[in-house]
């Protein structure tokens, strides 16, 4: 499948790399901060950040997912806000990143800075059907826990 990926800032491609697989075996590509200056978060603070780029997936068999980068979250707390972001395959804004620090110390994020990851994912749109019951299994209504440690 081919995704278009549109510069919305002239940044892209010069100071700030267009999104691309930094390894054959890469399942995401990793986004930029698009910002002018840095941006402090905070611990327990909130940011949006830029990443200057829009994207057209080819149809609503598909759907781009923003992840953390697992360095950023693991040695400094830093995460996407809302845990993984959707993109719909109709949206042509620009993506934003909502970053939070859950850590302990300020982290600032500076231009450029890889600040979370997109793959493309395929969909699929279920038949929704309203039933009166649902079918058995062993494991039942068992919630957080019930399968053991």
């Amino acid at each position: 499948m081919k995704l278009k990926i549109k510069a919305v800032s002239p940044k892209i491609g010069t100071d700030i790399p267009a999104p691309f697989y930094a390894t054959p075996g890469s399942a995401a590509m990793d986004l930029h901060a698009c910002v002018d200056a840095a941006v402090t978060l905070r611990p327990g603070g909130r940011a949006v950040i830029p990443t200057g780029i829009a994207i057209a997936l080819p149809s609503a068999d598909y759907v781009a997912l923003v992840f953390a980068r697992s360095g950023l979250g693991i040695k400094h707390g830093v995460v996407p806000g809302n845990c993984v972001g959707v993109i719909d395959s109709d949206y042509r804004g620009e993506i934003m990143v909502g970053l939070y620090n859950s850590g302990e110390s300020e982290y600032t994020v500076q231009p450029g800075d890889r600040i979370a990851q997109l793959m493309v994912t395929p969909v699929v749109q279920a038949d929704v059907e309203l039933v009166d019951e649902l079918d058995e299994t062993e494991r039942g209504a068992g919630g957080f826990g019930s399968t053991g440690k």
